[in-house]
């Protein structure tokens, strides 16, 4: 009976050490093996939850029924003060110059100076809706800025991207969406 209280004894030394490996092994599979730029929407596969934004510019905002045209749209999370944002915004233009409708969520920002950053850089928006206080994004699951949104005909989420778009994305994340058989 000693001997096996020993040899527990030495085995619970050691537990220390399997955990940290475990721990260890575990933020590796997140870290290198994982899709940074892949995070489930609560509402993929869902329609998203009804909400309504005033516009930004003369085009004016858009609601949760304005998405739903039949064909798929994206929807853009964005805000001036974001440099990443800025990196992006050249593959927004590109999409914008192929036919893909952008709705563009201004979020948290100065109206003013969401103005001057589509002044100096384009609109590649078909409506852009602003949320000052960040509660529709709250409501979407937005974790920061930019993220982009693919929805189906019916407004339903069938990706979501977080992060900066650029050309590896769109070719193999989001323009799939936009391509007729």
């Amino acid at each position: 009976m000693s001997e096996l209280r020993e040899t527990q004894s030495s085995l619970w030394r050691f537990a220390p050490l399997a955990m940290a490996l475990a721990l260890a092994g575990v933020f590796f599979i997140g870290l290198f093996l994982g899709d940074p730029t892949r995070l489930p929407s609560a509402y993929e596969g869902k329609t998203l939850p009804a909400f309504s934004l005033a516009g930004l510019t003369e085009g004016g905002g858009f609601s949760n029924a304005d998405l739903a045209q039949g064909r798929p749209v994206l929807i853009n999370v964005w805000a001036s003060w974001c440099g990443p944002c800025r990196e992006e915004h050249p593959a927004l233009m590109q999409l914008a110059t192929q036919g893909v409708p952008i709705f563009g969520l201004n979020y948290k920002d100065n109206p003013a100076a969401a103005r001057r950053f589509l002044g100096r850089l384009g609109n590649p928006y078909m409506a852009i809706g602003t949320d000052t206080n960040g509660r529709v994004a709250l409501d979407l699951g937005v974790y920061g800025v930019p993220e982009t949104f693919v929805l189906d005909g019916q407004a339903r989420v069938l990706y979501r991207h977080v992060g900066p778009l650029d050309d590896v994305s769109l070719m193999t994340k989001i323009l799939p969406y936009f391509l007729t058989p």
